[in-house]
């Protein structure tokens, strides 16, 4: 079940399934958004429902509000070992705080897979909730961002300024 709605970076969809929330994913539009779901999940049968996911959508975008606002709802756990180790590392990061894929890679004790790790980034279907948006390169510039550098940007700009 999946729902979209608005957000300071454009809009946004939230998926949940049996097991918690499966997807945060920014796009253009919503046909945009539910493609790029239909993509990361294609064997799930998607279906538009606001009941089931719009609770979830509505604590994504006071996350997208407020970085440090709570999450209340069960992360789907389904996702390949090392994508789970990154994701809990990165929601171990606070807001405003920045990391380096080797930094992630040593944090998740295994120092020589900073490229392992960036695939794993890459494929993060849980925007903001596992906060990608805070891994940069080893130089400090931006580096890549799924959704958009510019989305980046602003998610690393306003946890700044918090």
């Amino acid at each position: 079940a999946y729902a979209c709605g608005d957000s300071p970076l454009g809009p946004v969809l939230a998926a949940v399934g049996d097991r918690g929330l499966a997807a945060v994913l920014f796009g253009e539009d919503e046909t945009a958004l539910v493609a790029d779901l239909a993509q990361r999940f294609p064997k799930a049968r998607l279906q538009a429902d606001a009941a089931s996911a719009g609770p979830a959508l509505v604590q994504v975008q006071r996350r997208l509000a407020d970085p440090a606002a709570p999450l209340a709802v069960p992360l789907d756990p389904r996702a390949a070992p090392l994508a789970l180790q990154v994701r809990e590392a990165l929601m171990a990061t606070r807001p405003g705080e920045t990391l380096s894929y080797g930094d992630l890679a040593r944090a998740i004790g295994r120092p020589k897979a900073a490229r392992a790790v960036a695939q794993a980034l890459a494929a993060n279907p849980l925007a903001v909730v596992a906060p990608c948006h805070r891994v940069v390169r080893g130089d400090g510039e931006l580096g890549g961002y799924r959704w958009g550098a510019w989305r980046k940007q602003a998610l690393l700009r306003q946890e700044a300024s918090a």
